[in-house]
């Protein structure tokens, strides 16, 4: 099979470093091909501009998804981004690797996002009518591949618990995992998370890294978070909202889109 990894840290010698090394090598020793787009190290250019769109006329006005369609269509987006999108075209399975800075990915990454999910690619696809509501969350252009995160985060596990102090690991990734993974197709895997990072030494490093390989081990065996499909029925069209019945009765929020008992968390 066929994976990229999305990287983004600015340090080659961090521990992120070290973890995409034990990732790269894992998948490869398993048979996999393996792509691996450093993000720092490639000098990305994180910003949406004018720049992104050749096609746009100097006179006229930016918007971003029309001009992105536009040239997505054309085949005219930046040869860096059309780069990327071969990319996942390829690919079987996307890693995204990142430290959780203030609570979100580093802004390079949400800036490889931001460009690399054109209008046409990532969204804007698909039917919209009194059926569904175009090809997403669940559908779409990258379905029937897999997505998974890699993150490392400065504070203790017990800070991102269910009563932890900075919520709960899997909402805080819920955004990513749900609505920039699941969005385009993905079938999204539990996340690798790894705590304490600014605390770390060598003792501790062997059996993260061993967790690591057994992730990758399984990277197309283990099961997909359970988010409900958009179009599979349990959603109201055109309002989106989630059916009535569906979800336990005291389940609220993101806990409200996991299918099966319908508020199991994702961890």
């Amino acid at each position: 099979m066929k994976v990229l990894l999305v990287y983004a840290h600015p340090e080659p010698r961090s521990l992120n470093g070290s973890l995409r090394t034990v990732a790269v090598r894992e998948l490869e020793a398993s048979g996999h091909e393996v792509q691996v787009s450093d993000l720092y190290a490639d000098g990305w250019k994180s910003q949406v501009d004018r720049a992104d769109f050749p096609s746009l006329s100097p006179d006229e006005r930016l918007v971003p998804a029309a001009a992105s369609g536009t040239d997505f269509v054309a085949g005219t987006l930046t040869a860096d981004v059309m780069s990327e999108i071969a990319k996942l075209h390829w690919a079987d399975a996307l890693i995204l690797q990142f430290p959780m800075w203030w609570f979100a990915m580093p802004a390079i990454l949400k800036g490889w996002v931001d460009r690399v999910f054109a209008y046409g690619f990532a969204y804007g696809v698909g039917e919209h009518s009194d059926r569904r509501w175009g090809d997403r969350y669940g559908e779409g252009t990258l379905a029937g591949k897999r997505a998974m995160l890699i993150v490392t985060a400065g504070g203790w596990e017990e800070h991102y618990a269910e009563r932890g102090i900075n919520g709960p690991i899997d909402d805080l990734l819920f955004p990513i995992n749900h609505g920039i993974l699941y969005y385009p197709g993905y079938e999204v895997l539990p996340p690798y998370v790894v705590y304490r990072v600014d605390r770390f030494d060598e003792s501790g490093f062997e059996p993260v890294a061993e967790g690591l390989r057994e992730r990758m081990r399984t990277l197309f065996t283990c099961a997909p978070i359970p988010y409900r499909r958009q179009n599979g029925g349990d959603y109201l069209i055109p309002s989106m909202q989630l059916r009535p019945g569906l979800g336990r009765p005291d389940a609220t929020g993101y806990a409200l889109h996991l299918d099966g008992d319908g508020g199991a968390r994702e961890g």
